[in-house]
């Protein structure tokens, strides 16, 4: 295997010293060595032992969090963890959003707030959540933003820890999971969850192994009732079963933002430089007509980044307009 690959590969080991991967990996170390390649060992190691010790943090961090008993599950093959912990100072949460969409979400906090009042009335806080859009429209950063306005951990899953080349396993994995976060309130996101969740009249899915896995997933929807909320998001809500969206206690959608929200993202993302109080914006926005929240943030900051690699601690129109011009490609 050629040096390139072999960096490649060890970028993507995680794992405990004790993991049958991680040891692998030391035996590969150990014969690079023996074969006089001393600065492939030398590097590779390093990024071994950063990949434990990042690991290792993350194991802690994320323990300290859970309730005595609880823990978050690892695939049975490379004992890879099934879900990533953001900490909530990593957390996304200031969002501008069209009104209606703003309140939608702002309910679902409220009535995770209130749950307890709700539980007196035999009533029940929504806690299984679909958000839709196009690419770059705030989806993931919502499931953030709520974990974050409520203070619950925000976990992540990992599909590419869940979803394993072998019979079965996948579907373990997913009910292990689940079955995890049964006693411990948390946010929990599934993200692009699309990639598991496809109709099962889909031709282009693995007719056996997939179909399993919706199914398993039809059922995990229906029976949950864990402390916390759940949040999948998708791009394509065309391709997901039917069945799904049953089971879900509130959809939304994240459109693209309007001429007001597009102004307003503008300003925002400039805040912390100062700005030409002779800017055209009706105009700047006339040019960013069907674009997503999440380019409208890039041109602001390439215009603020080209106005300082000026020597001009001002973002002027020229800066705007020359971020817009270099972005078009993004939408």
């Amino acid at each position: 295997m050629n040096q390139e690959l072999l960096i490649r590969l060890f970028r993507s080991i995680e794992g405990d010293s004790s993991d049958d991967i991680v040891k692998v990996a030391a035996r590969i170390i150990e014969e690079e060595k023996k074969k006089g390649h001393t600065k492939v060992a030398f590097r590779l190691k390093d990024i071994l032992d950063r990949n434990l010790q990042n690991y290792a943090a993350f194991s802690g961090e994320l323990k300290s969090l859970l309730p005595k008993g609880v823990s978050i599950p690892t695939d049975k093959r490379y004992n890879i963890p099934l879900a990533s912990y953001i900490d909530r100072e990593h957390l996304r949460h200031h969002m501008i959003l069209p009104h209606e969409i703003e309140n939608k979400i702002h309910r679902i906090e409220k009535e995770y707030v209130a749950r307890e009042r709700l539980g007196h009335f035999g009533l029940k806080p929504k806690q299984k959540v679909l958000l839709y859009g196009a690419p770059g429209c705030g989806k993931s950063m919502a499931a953030e933003r709520i974990a974050w306005t409520i203070g619950l951990p925000f976990l992540k899953v990992r599909f590419e820890a869940v979803i394993s080349s072998f019979l079965g396993e996948s579907a373990s994995n997913l009910k292990k999971l689940f079955e995890s976060l049964n006693s411990f309130p948390c946010v929990l996101l599934l993200d692009e969850f699309d990639f598991i969740a496809k109709a099962r009249s889909n031709k282009m899915t693995d007719v056996g192994e997939m179909h399993r896995l919706v199914n398993i997933l039809l059922n995990l929807l229906e029976d949950y009732d864990a402390p916390g909320i759940l949040v999948a998001t998708t791009n394509f809500e065309g391709i997901i079963d039917p069945a799904l969206f049953r089971r879900f206690d509130e959809i939304i959608e994240l459109p693209k933002p309007g001429k007001d929200e597009m102004l307003r993202i503008l300003k925002l993302t400039l805040s912390s430089i100062q700005i030409s109080k002779i800017i055209d914006w009706q105009s700047i926005i006339n040019q960013l007509a069907d674009i997503s929240a999440a380019t409208v943030v890039k041109i602001a900051n390439d215009a603020a980044k080209l106005a300082i690699i000026e020597g001009n601690n001002r973002v002027e129109e020229s800066h705007l307009l020359k971020a817009i011009e270099e972005n078009r490609i993004y939408d």
